[in-house]
C-alpha cells in the first residue's frame, strides 16, 4: 500500500517524481503528490484518484526544483481528498508517510497546546507539525526529524524535505520497507526497489529502526540506538523490476499467462537434474520438529491451507494454520519443536511480520516463502525460500499463488524424504508429474473460451457460491476471494460436505455455483453434493477434467474442462480457472482489474 519516492537529483525533480511514482500504482492508492525545493522555497502539488489528475494539475501549476519527495495514498486517517492527501507540510517541513502512527491523538493534543492544531484527519500531519516545532525550538532538520521519530509510536516509512534545503533528504523506516538509491552525484529513496530501478541498479534497504541522512554525495544511517551503522548496497539484476503488460490488455492476464513460465522457473531453482530437492542457504532438520505452525494473511494464507493437506498427507507432519491478524493477538503456545512458517508476497505484510516477530525465540525455526528475497520477512527468517514469480502488479495475486504452492509442495516433499514417510519411486512419482506441471498448466489456459461464457453468466450475478472438497477446498476459497477481489460480486466458498450444515439455504436459480471436482479420490462425494444443488435448482457450474465431465455433467449449466492431472497438483491446476473466471467476470462488469477499489497490493499497516 502506498508509496514513496524521493529525488535528490541532477534535473527537474518533477517528471521524474511522477514517473517513478507510476511504477508504484500497483500498490494502491486513492489520491498522490509531490513537493520539491526549489532555491530553498518548499512547495507541492496534490491530487485526488489516479495520478493523471496529478499530471493535469502540474501542465497547469508546474513545480521547479532537483529535490522532492512524491506519495501515493491508501487513506487510513481521513477520507481520500486534497486536503488529506500527502506530502503533509507544517512550515519549513514536508513529509510523506506510509504506515501509522498509532499515537497520532495524545501527539495532536500536545501539538494543540503549543499552537499548532491540524487543518488535516491524517495521523501523518503529525509528524510534519512535531517536526516544525523542533526546528523553531532551534534544532536543525536532521535533528528535529530526529526528535520527532524518538516521539512516534506505530509503523512507518517516512521521508523528510525541507525549505532552504535543495541537498538534504531524512529517511527513516520502521516496520513499513524503504530502500536507498545510489546514483552519480544523485541519490534517490522509494518504497521498493521497482520505483528505483529507472534510475539506479544500486540499492542499499534500511532496516528496522534506521534512519538515514541522505545528501547527493553521501549517506548516513544510524540504527535504532542511533549508532552509525553501514548497510550494503545491493546491485538490482536486470530484468527483475520490469514492469509492462507484454501486449496484454492488463497486468493480471499478464500475469495469469506468465504461470507456465514461472512455475517452470520455481521448480528449477529447487530441483536439481537427479530429482533432488535443494533448498538454499540454511537448511532445516524436519526429523526434529514435531509440527508446522503456518501463518499468512488473504491469498497467501489459502496457499497454507493447501500445504496443511500436503505436509499432513505426505510427511506426516500435524499443521496449525493461522491467519496473521489473528495469530499473535491470540497469544498461542509455540512448543519449543515447532517450525514457523510464514508466507507473504511482498515479504512485508505487516501482521504477518508481526507473528514472525511473536514467534522468534520460541519456535525451533522461522521459514518463509516470499517473493522478494530482500524483504523484511525473508531477512528476519532462518531460512527464506524465493517463489521466483518475478513482479506482481496486479492487486490480485496470481502467479505469486500457484509459486507459492509450487514451493510449499517442494518443501513438503522435502520434509516427507526427511522423515522417511515416502517411498523413493512415490516420491520420484511426484517429482516427474512437478517437471509436467507447466505443460498441464498451458493446456488450463487453453479453456479461456468456455471460462468466458461462464463468466458471463456470472457477471449477471449478485451472489455466487463456491465448492470445493479436499485439496479443492482451499482453491474453492480462493476462487471465491478472486471474484469478490475483482468483480465485486459477492462471493463465498465452502467446504462440499458443509452444504447441508446451513449454506444450502441459499441455493436458488438466481445463484450461480462453482463445483471444483477433479476426479480423485473424493469426485463421488463432490458429485452428489453438486446433486444436492441441482435438485434446489441451482446453477452448476462444474470444473473437471474429461472424466469428471463425462461422468456427472448432465444437468450443469456450463462445464469447464481441465486436463487430469496426479490429485496432488491439481490446486496448482485449478488455480487457472479460478483465476480466468474472476478476470473474465470484472471485464465483463468494466471494473478496475488491475487495481480494483479499496484493496492494496501489499497491506503494510494493521
Amino acid at each position: 500500500m502506498c508509496g514513496i519516492i524521493g529525488v535528490l537529483g541532477n534535473h527537474e525533480a518533477a517528471p521524474i517524481l511522477v514517473e517513478a511514482l507510476k511504477r508504484l500504482e500497483y500498490r494502491g492508492y486513492d489520491s498522490a503528490g509531490i513537493a520539491t525545493v526549489n532555491d530553498g522555497v518548499l512547495d507541492r502539488r496534490r491530487a485526488v484518484g489516479k495520478l493523471v489528475n496529478l499530471g493535469d494539475l502540474l501542465v497547469h501549476e508546474p513545480l521547479a526544483g532537483k529535490s522532492g519527495i512524491g506519495h501515493t495514498r491508501w487513506a487510513t486517517h481521513g477520507a481520500p481528498s486534497v486536503t488529506n492527501a500527502h506530502p503533509h507540510q507544517a512550515g519549513p517541513v514536508a513529509v510523506v508517510h506510509n504506515g501509522i502512527i498509532e499515537n497520532f491523538r495524545p501527539l495532536r493534543e500536545k501539538l494543540c497546546a503549543l499552537g499548532l492544531p491540524p487543518v488535516t484527519d491524517t495521523d501523518t500531519e503529525t509528524v510534519a507539525l512535531l517536526t516544525q516545532h523542533h526546528m523553531a525550538s532551534g534544532l536543525s532538520p536532521a535533528a528535529a526529524a530526529a526528535a520527532t521519530l524518538a516521539e512516534l509510536e506505530g509503523a512507518f516509512a517516512l521521508a523528510f524535505l525541507f525549505a532552504q534545503e535543495d541537498d538534504l533528504i531524512i529517511a527513516a523506516r520502521k516496520g513499513s520497507p524503504l530502500a536507498i538509491g545510489h546514483g552519480k552525484g544523485e541519490m534517490f529513496i522509494g518504497s521498493d526497489a521497482i520505483a528505483l530501478s529507472p534510475m539506479t541498479d544500486q540499492i542499499t534497504y534500511l532496516e528496522e529502526g534506521d534512519r538515514a541522512i541522505i545528501t547527493r554525495q553521501s549517506v548516513q544511517i544510524f540504527d535504532i540506538n542511533g549508532q552509525e551503522v553501514q548497510r550494503p548496497v545491493k546491485t538490482i539484476q536486470p530484468g527483475a523490476t520490469r514492469i509492462d503488460k507484454a501486449g496484454h490488455k492488463h497486468f493480471m492476464a499478464k500475469e495469469i499467462a506468465e504461470q507456465p513460465a514461472v512455475i517452470g522457473h520455481a521448480i528449477g531453482q529447487y530441483l536439481d537434474q537427479d530429482g533432488a530437492i535443494t533448498l538454499p542457504g540454511a537448511q532445516i532438520d524436519f526429523t526434529a520438529i514435531d509440527r508446522i505452525s503456518m501463518v499468512a494473511c488473504g491469498t497467501a494464507y489459502y496457499a497454507c491451507l493447501t500445504a496443511k493437506y500436503w505436509f499432513e498427507q505426505i510427511a506426516r507432519l500435524p499443521v496449525d494454520v493461522d491467519v496473521a491478524s489473528e495469530f499473535r493477538y491470540r497469544e498461542p503456545p509455540v512448543p519449543p519443536r515447532t517450525a514457523a512458517l510464514f508466507v507473504s508476497q511482498s515479504g512485508e505484510t505487516a501482521d504477518t511480520l508481526a507473528a514472525l516477530r511473536f514467534c522468534q525465540g520460541k519456535a525451533s525455526q522461522i521459514l518463509s516463502v516470499v517473493n522478494v528475497p530482500e524483504s523484511s520477512i525473508a531477512r528476519e527468517s532462518d531460512l527464506a525460500l524465493p517463489i521466483h514469480a518475478g513482479v506482481e502488479v496486479g492487486v490480485a495475486s496470481t502467479k505469486a499463488f500457484t509459486c507459492q504452492l509450487t514451493v510449499l509442495f517442494l518443501l513438503a516433499l522435502k520434509a516427507a524424504q526427511m522423515r522417511g514417510t515416502i517411498s523413493p519411486e512415490t516420491f520420484a512419482d511426484h517429482v516427474s508429474a512437478l517437471r509436467g506441471l507447466p505443460g498441464l498448466i498451458s493446456t488450463a489456459l487453453e479453456a479461456s473460451a468456455p471460462i468466458h461464457k461462464a463468466a458471463l453468466r456470472l457477471a449477471e450475478a449478485r451472489d455466487v457460491l463456491f465448492l470445493g472438497r479436499g485439496l479443492m477446498y482451499p482453491l474453492a476459497l480462493e476462487g471465491a476471494l478472486k471474484l469478490k477481489e475483482i468483480s465485486y460480486i459477492h462471493a463465498e466458498a465452502y467446504a462440499s460436505g458443509e452444504l447441508k450444515h446451513g449454506p444450502i439455504a441459499l441455493i436458488d436459480k438466481k445463484v450461480p455455483v462453482v463445483v471444483m471436482a477433479p476426479h480423485d479420490s473424493l469426485f463421488d462425494k463432490s458429485v452428489s453434493n453438486m446433486q444436492e444443488v441441482m435438485a434446489r435448482k441451482g446453477k452448476v457450474i462444474m470444473i473437471s477434467d474429461h472424466k469428471g465431465i463425462e461422468n456427472a455433467s448432465q444437468g450443469t449449466t456450463a462445464t469447464i474442462e481441465l486436463p487430469p492431472a496426479p490429485e496432488a497438483l491439481t490446486p496448482m491446476l485449478y488455480a487457472i480457472p479460478a483465476q480466468l473466471l474472476a478476470y473474465h467476470t470484472a471485464v465483463a462488469k468494466g471494473t478496475d482489474v488491475d487495481q480494483p477499489r479499496n484493496l492494496a497490493k501489499s497491506v503494510t499497516v494493521e
